[in-house]
């Protein structure tokens, strides 16, 4: 009887054994997967305050054992990271000023690709004292010049972003040049310029997600988008830092997140966001 008790704690002794040994393993493992590091991914606002990135980069993550940083700035000042080597990867948009980047050899062999698109939208307080939604609902140039005019309250995010060089190349399509104290120049983020703007009741350029996700908490509405000229067009593209700008460029996770970012799987994840809450998708995937 001794002797079967023995043999009971022996087999109890090897299975513990062998069970902390594979949890082991098990840790070594995982270890293994998240010492692929992490990568700096510098990007608009309007990724971030539409709430878009909070919902995809987990996936991303967990599937690739890398890590995200994110900064979030405006678009001119994420590029000038990727041209002084101090960031990955870029999501961005402002085509114009990417093009340059890329001509300008900041870019990986790959270049830019596109990732998504929505469109801009112009917002202002409910009554509406420049009347934008009365006669340029959906003209853009019109309604720039009608708040001009009246000297209402405009709210720039003058921080070299894609939203505001989409803002001056409108008030240049007018012939106008904005100024006065009717003209407010925030050098904030999107989401901090439409909460300003709302305090103001003034009026400003949003891209249409960050909109979705800020603005019902503001007391403004929109008075002019879908201008059929395509002014209006937000177009977002990834890009792949140059390694050679800085020997500790983390090539291979901007390459696996650009490979992920316009793959099917991960286009799919970005046309339903914001569907369920919003009632419409906050970006349309267009990766080619």
């Amino acid at each position: 009887m001794k002797k079967r008790i023995l043999s009971v704690f022996l087999v109890l002794a090897v299975a513990l054994s062998m069970t902390a040994i594979l949890a082991g393993c098990g840790s070594d493992e995982k270890g293994e997967a998240e010492s692929k590091g992490t990568i700096i991914l510098a990007t608009t606002t309007s990724t971030k305050d539409s709430g878009l990135l909070d919902e995809i980069l987990p996936v991303f993550e967990e599937e690739s054992g890398y890590s995200v940083d994110v900064v979030s700035v405006g678009s001119g000042e994420a590029m000038t990271m990727g041209e002084n080597g101090e960031a990955d990867v870029l999501l961005v948009h402002s085509p114009a000023a990417e093009k340059e980047y890329v001509e300008g050899g900041h870019a990986d062999e790959d270049g830019r690709m596109d990732v998504m698109y929505n469109d801009f939208v112009v917002v202002g307080p409910e009554a509406d004292p420049a009347a934008v939604s009365e006669n340029a609902k959906d003209d853009a140039v019109a309604a720039f010049t009608a708040i001009m005019e009246q000297q209402q309250t405009f709210v720039s995010r003058a921080d070299e972003s894609g939203t505001h060089k989409k803002e001056l190349s409108i008030w240049e399509k007018a012939g106008l040049t904005p100024s006065g104290d009717w003209y407010v120049e925030a050098a904030a983020g999107m989401g901090d310029v439409i909460t300003m703007t709302d305090e103001k009741a003034g009026y400003t350029l949003s891209d249409r997600a960050t909109w979705l996700n800020v603005g019902g908490d503001t007391a403004l509405k929109i008075v002019c988008e879908k201008d059929p000229s395509g002014v209006l067009n937000n177009q977002y593209g990834v890009i792949c830092v140059n390694p050679d700008k800085n020997e500790n460029i983390n090539h291979d996770g901007a390459k696996a997140f650009q490979k992920w970012i316009v793959s099917k799987e991960t286009q799919k994840l970005i046309g339903e966001y914001g569907v369920e809450e919003y009632g419409q998708a906050l970006f349309v995937p267009n990766a080619k």
